[in-house]
């Protein structure tokens, strides 16, 4: 009996992996105000990438093939108008023949190339959240869905910021090789890794829970702009230092947060014989060397917290006093850091003390329609012992969770509200 080969799937860190550093390397070709071309070029190549490997087998050297076959299809594109021929006059692109291209020029100047398309992204001509937007789904490949998602956005909004960003950079193009001072950009940079990490550590995808890929490649590029600031400024910046201990140290529970079936665990749950002691020691040490100077941002708070996690014997012996005073620190950040300060207080001082901290406060539209929102009062209403509460809001929370795993994880969490009666 002949088998029938099964096709070599082009798995998501793949793709991930390559498709900033394509737009990154054709951007620099052929300038950035050409980016959404760019883009369709380098998504007709993973296109072309899903329909003939599965047939044909994959390339050995399958990143310099997406790079041959994005080159052409870009080429061909700027071809096709008579007006866009000066491009390729004032930005030549090598020919590309059937042979793979060189390894250097894929890979020798990809770092800094990724850095340098980050850096163009966050330009703070634009707003704050449309440089983000921009970076998420030029250089990180996340759907407008997920933009969506993680920023508590319209999918009409973002796709209004994605267009003006884009028209921003068609009318002021910037030269990849001259970026501007890193300092004014360091913010939103920090702000896109952040939220890269953020998206795989607890994923709005449909179909995975969790997102290693996402997470290894968020702490690679906080790596390089580690590297980055410390040829340019002696030493990576004491935010830089903070934003990857709080990725390791997160990192680190990666390993313990699935069950078998790949459901998600909370944290009482978790095997701390799981936890990794490589990435515990990479985020302790990257946190000592961020306490330096007068600087203290959300970031170093966060992998104060995270730091506590790690080390505690056991979720019982989680010095929640100072989970609570990190927290506490971070409320002006973020309206969600208020929740997280009411679940840590329950821990230490019980669910009254964290119910009368919540109480007078008026969460934003977006939060209060959250799953969020409502999981933390159920849990809180059912252990102070208001049970018709805890029932409504489990109900909202189950109902708005975006993901089956977080849905089954709400569910498991608040199993013990099931059947209790509401007050609607």
């Amino acid at each position: 009996m002949i088998e029938t080969p099964q096709p070599a799937p082009l798995v998501e860190h793949f793709f991930r992996h390559e498709y900033g550093r394509l737009v990154a390397v054709l951007s620099r070709q052929v300038g950035v105000e050409h980016l959404e071309q760019v883009e369709d070029a380098v998504q007709s190549a993973l296109a072309a990438a899903l329909e003939t490997w599965p047939v044909r087998g994959q390339p050995d050297d399958p990143g310099a093939w997406l790079f041959r076959v994005a080159q052409n299809q870009l080429r061909s594109e700027l071809r096709t108008a008579s007006r866009r021929q000066g491009i390729l006059e004032r930005h030549p692109m090598d020919e590309v023949e059937d042979a793979s291209p060189p390894e250097t020029h894929l890979r020798g100047e990809v770092g800094d190339g990724l850095l340098r398309m980050l850096l163009v992204c966050c330009d703070p001509a634009l707003p704050v959240e449309s440089q983000l937007v921009l970076a998420l789904k030029t250089l990180c490949g996340f759907d407008v869905r997920e933009i969506a998602l993680r920023l508590f956005r319209t999918e009409a909004n973002i796709y209004k910021r994605l267009s003006r960003a884009r028209a921003r950079l068609r009318e002021a193009p910037l030269e990849l090789e001259g970026i501007p001072e890193i300092e004014q950009r360091r913010p939103a940079v920090h702000a896109v890794l952040y939220t890269m990490f953020t998206e795989g550590h607890l994923s709005s995808h449909p179909d995975a829970a969790l997102r290693r890929e996402l997470c290894d490649e968020a702490i690679r590029l906080a790596g390089v702009l580690a590297a980055h600031e410390s040829n340019n400024e002696a030493a990576p910046t004491p935010e830089t230092c903070a934003l990857l201990a709080l990725m390791h140290l997160h990192a680190a529970r990666a390993g313990a947060r699935e069950d078998a079936s790949g459901g998600l665990l909370l944290l009482e749950e978790q095997d701390r014989r799981l936890f990794d002691a490589a990435q515990i020691h990479a985020g302790l040490s990257w946190l000592e060397r961020s306490a330096r100077g007068e600087t203290f941002s959300r970031y170093h708070a966060e992998a104060g917290i995270a730091a506590e996690h790690c080390l505690a014997a056991s979720f019982e012996e989680t010095r929640w006093d100072q989970v609570v005073e990190g927290y506490a620190s971070l409320i002006a950040v973020s309206p969600v850091h208020r929740l997280n300060h009411a679940v840590a207080l329950a821990q230490w001082k019980g669910p009254a003390a964290a119910l009368a901290a919540l109480e007078g406060f008026e969460p934003p539209t977006w939060l209060a329609g959250s799953y969020q929102w409502s999981a933390v009062l159920a849990d809180l209403h059912h252990r102070a012992g208001g049970l018709e509460q805890a029932a409504r809001h489990r109900a909202v929370a189950v109902e708005l969770a975006p993901t089956d795993a977080i849905r089954a994880l709400l569910a498991r969490r608040l199993a013990w509200l099931e059947g209790q009666p509401s007050s609607g």
